[in-house]
């Protein structure tokens, strides 16, 4: 039982990193290699609520707020100049990154930080004692799945947002303001990075660089998804399974490069990975 549970907490850990890089990358079409930086921000909202003595909760509320305000500033004066330049824009994310992480550690220094679970203890799962805040992170990942679903399919700016990924010039000839879907979109994107960050700081140390090592993995596992959520979904699923049995049975070394070693894989026999053909 406590393997299975590191399956689904850990699938759900990777769908969380990932959604944010997903929600850009599906609209916009340019990966946000920016996106380590903002799990970064989120993690050190963490860290100063922490410090300030405040509700480990409104470090949530933060750090959306934080990295959706700073997203779209990322946006608006980095970014969309580089729309029709998607190299150039990879690169501009990949040097904002980059200054960010410069700019945490000149305001914060290099030191590592800790910061309490936000729902600390245990709970009983059919015998097994198991990490009541790596349960929450599967109800977390729940919650954005379900959350986008609804925001895809029941929404006024779910439904642009779709049209603009169908045909971008068809949604502007029909009055849509593909401008304000790709600020908005983008918003949402860096909002979720950074929200990310806040549900990984507990879970590990936080430091100017943290964002780095989880980037690889969420970058491959939107190649191999596309863009579709049910996509990132299953591949979190998958992946992160291959990861917790590598790092249980061989090596945690190991473990940690299994999901960009498997998505590699799959790209390699599958260019359009999990997408449909």
């Amino acid at each position: 039982m406590t393997l299975f549970l590191d399956i689904i907490s850990t699938a759900a850990i990777l769908f969380v990193v990932a959604s944010g890089l997903l929600t850009i990358f599906g609209v916009l079409k340019i990966i946000n290699f920016a996106h380590g930086a903002w799990l970064t921000i989120g993690a050190y909202c963490a860290v100063v609520a922490n410090q300030l003595g405040w509700n480990p909760w409104l470090a949530a509320v933060l750090a959306f707020i934080t990295g959706a305000v700073l997203g779209a500033l990322a946006e608006r004066f980095i970014v969309r100049p580089l729309y029709r330049r998607p190299l150039d824009a990879i690169l501009a994310t990949w040097g904002l990154g980059i200054v960010v992480g410069q700019l945490i550690t000149l305001w914060f220094g290099r030191d590592v930080h800790f910061t309490p679970a936000l729902l600390p203890g245990t709970l009983d799962v059919f015998g097994a004692s198991y990490s009541l805040y790596r349960l929450f992170a599967v109800v977390a990942a729940l919650v954005i799945g379900l959350g986008f679903a609804f925001l895809l399919e029941g929404t006024r700016l779910g439904l642009s947002a779709q049209a603009v990924i169908m045909n971008e010039n068809l949604a502007r000839a029909l009055g849509m303001d593909t401008t304000k879907i790709r600020l908005v979109t983008f918003m949402i994107g860096t909002g979720l990075a950074a929200l990310a960050g806040v549900l990984l700081a507990p879970l590990t140390s936080v430091d100017p660089n943290m964002g780095v090592a989880w980037l690889t993995g969420a970058f491959m596992l939107v190649m191999v998804a596309g863009t579709s959520f049910g996509a990132l979904a299953t591949a979190c699923l998958l992946f992160g399974a291959a990861q917790v049995l590598v790092s249980m049975f061989l090596s945690p070394v190991l473990g940690g490069i299994t999901v960009a070693l498997l998505c590699a894989i799959v790209l390699r026999i599958r260019p359009k990975g999990f997408a449909r053909a």
